[in-house]
């Protein structure tokens, strides 16, 4: 195999792949990426693969002779993005097939790789459910819910987003079991009539997140306007972009059915301008962080303002007033400000709406513009009075 390749582009390939790069292999050739080159196609492909989540892509490169090989991900990486961007790379693998010089304007470096044959085979979707997606609406219903997943791998199903699509929308729910975030998002779908399972029953996958932040990251770059392409077959799915492809498989179980927890009326709201909350409960959450986070709403209907505090124990209090539209009784109501936080940054609309019934029950906070698109429940922690 010899191919010679651009620096920067290069460079860009392996940092992507090597995010599919296992951090502790349970395979020596897991910690490497698989390069690919074709002759016929003049491309280099760049494979990273951890048995879970697979990144691939190509480059244009010139191919003199085919061949593959695979080769340490972190050193690689280190050297090549270290290399002047001003000279072209050149890779050639010696006749032994495990042995690469690495070759630039200001130097030359031989690396021990492993033989490709060794490299797992990514998952081949190779029949099953097909949807066409719009990329930036992918990329909406991602950023608005990925937050919400669990970190807690005890909750394998929680650890994921639950995409479910149903002619052309699309709904994505997340929760970690103290907060549920639910987007929805219409024309996700290219075609109408994708297939007859997503028309009459809907279609639902519950993917992990960590996969899902790579596929979120390659839409966010994604500068046309070609659909991705969904595969789903037999607990694993593929997202196919041009010459970028992530695979991952599925969370197997039945995702909680989270629309039961929305309550399904509120005697009380609060309206607020987002942006002026959210800098108000950032000033709040220096105190509250020095605590346990906890912020606390009280609602003053006759003045129109809402007080927001925190008290840390030890080391100080403060207290904000926002101006509000205020519906139903005074009432007092305490959130942990980091979940709050979370939720308004991913919300996209001028106005907020925080909807509740009692200080120990479910709260919901929408779009005072459009309520029904993103939903996000916070349970309230309780407060001793």
């Amino acid at each position: 195999m010899k191919v010679v390749c651009s620096q920067s582009e290069l460079n860009g390939a392996l940092q992507l792949v090597s995010r599919a790069v296992a951090t502790r292999p349970t395979h020596p050739v897991l910690a490497n990426v698989l390069l690919t080159a074709d002759a016929g196609s003049n491309r280099l492909s760049l494979t990273g693969f951890d048995l879970s989540l697979g990144i691939q892509t190509s480059l244009a490169a010139s191919v003199e002779t085919s061949g593959a090989i695979t080769l340490p991900a972190r050193l690689l990486g280190e050297i090549v993005s270290r290399l002047s961007s001003d000279s072209p790379i050149t890779l050639a693998v010696d006749g032994s097939g495990e042995q690469v010089q690495l070759t630039s304007l200001s130097g030359s470096y031989q690396m021990r790789g492993m033989s490709a044959d060794d490299y797992p085979d990514l998952p081949m979707v190779e029949s099953g459910m097909t949807l066409k997606l719009q990329p930036e609406r992918l990329v909406q219903a991602l950023k608005g819910t990925l937050f919400a997943s669990s970190a807690d791998e005890a909750k394998q199903l929680l650890t994921g987003v639950h995409l479910k699509f149903n002619q052309r929308a699309l709904e994505a729910a997340a929760t970690d079991g103290h907060r549920l975030a639910v987007l929805n998002v219409d024309d996700a779908l290219q075609d109408a009539a994708v297939t007859d399972a997503v028309d009459d029953e809907g279609f639902a996958v519950t993917l992990p997140s960590r996969s899902l932040r790579e596929v979120e990251r390659l839409m966010a770059s994604w500068r046309s306007d070609e659909p991705v392409s969904l595969f789903c077959d037999r607990g694993q799915v593929v997202f196919l972009a041009a010459d970028q492809m992530v695979t991952s498989r599925t969370l197997e179980g039945t995702y909680p059915n989270y629309g039961q927890l929305i309550p399904d009326g509120f005697i009380r709201t609060f309206g607020m301008d987002r942006r002026a909350l959210i800098a108000a409960l950032e000033r709040i959450a220096v105190l509250a962080d020095q605590h346990n986070n906890v912020v606390k709403f009280s609602s003053q209907p006759e003045d129109g303002v809402v007080q927001i505090s925190a008290d840390a124990q030890d080391v100080g209090s403060g207290s904000e007033s926002l101006p509000a539209n205020l519906e139903g009784d005074a009432m007092q109501i305490a959130f942990n400000v980091r979940y709050l936080l979370d939720g308004l940054k991913a919300m996209g609309s001028d106005r907020i709406v925080l909807h509740c019934n009692a200080p120990t029950t479910p709260a919901v906070l929408r779009s005072d513009e459009v309520p029904e698109a993103f939903t996000y429940l916070v349970m309230p922690v309780q407060i001793r009075s």
